[in-house]
């Protein structure tokens, strides 16, 4: 498993995101209004909307605030205009770093984006610069720490997984995006409940960094993931387990 997969993981369980649940409700309004724009604001005929809006449902974001995005996205409230943008750079070791990003003002994210790569050592790149260092992903993440981890498996299996890791109890299911809510579909027809499903943006390859440098690596992201125009944040490090858990 890459080091960044671990690094989600170790998140969750601590319950990091709770934390700042106003953040993270800012951030799901924005996912919301993002694909309802794109796609329209009805969550039949849009999967983008019906994942974020499930996103947000997890997170136990009010069903009054999930409409409203819908409604600002799609004109039925107070109106915003919101552009999704995707910065590149470096953080320290060499490691890859992709931003996903949800603004109303590129003047202001994107010096609050190169403050946050070079005070933790990084670096703002060009467009195009560390993309093509990853591939677009659907992640559907299942809790097996009952033992169920090969059933889990097998059932991604068959609903047209492309790929499936194991890690002490939790299952990750990687998808391509074409085939994303097919084995989402597939998963729950079998009884397999997901702790998270998100399309994102899986490596191809990985940087392994140890000691100081992974400390930094690891600031950099969440400084970067604290942003309040940040959506998501992917990096290729390679960290090892018992580097990770002493963050």
């Amino acid at each position: 498993m890459s080091g960044h997969s671990k690094w989600s993981q170790i998140k969750r369980q601590k319950g990091a995101a709770d934390v700042k649940r106003g953040n993270l409700f800012t951030k799901m309004t924005r996912e919301i209004m993002i694909a309802a724009k794109q796609g329209g604001g009805d969550p039949e005929a849009n999967f983008r909307l019906r994942l974020a809006m499930d996103r947000a449902r997890a997170v136990n974001m009010p069903k009054d605030s999930i409409q409203r995005a819908i409604d600002r996205a799609t004109g039925g409230g107070e109106g915003v205009q919101l552009e999704s943008v995707v910065y590149e750079g470096y953080a320290p070791g060499g490691v890859s770093v992709m931003v996903e990003a949800a603004t109303d003002n590129r003047n202001r994210t994107v010096p609050e984006i190169r403050a946050a790569f070079t005070r933790h050592g990084g670096k703002l790149g060009e467009a195009g610069s560390v993309q093509w260092l990853f591939e677009q992903k659907g992640v559907i993440e299942i809790d097996a720490t009952g033992g169920k981890a090969d059933e889990v498996e097998l059932a991604a299996i068959d609903a047209g997984a492309e790929d499936v890791e194991t890690d002490k109890g939790l299952v990750t299911v990687y998808t391509a995006p074409k085939d994303f809510e097919k084995v989402k579909r597939g998963l729950e027809a079998a009884g397999v409940h997901a702790a998270s499903t998100e399309l994102s943006m899986r490596p191809t390859s990985t940087v392994r960094v140890d000691g100081d440098t992974a400390q930094k690596v690891i600031r950099l992201v969440e400084a970067l993931e604290e942003l309040d125009d940040v959506q998501a944040v992917h990096a290729n490090f390679d960290i090892p387990e018992e580097v990770l858990a002493t963050v």
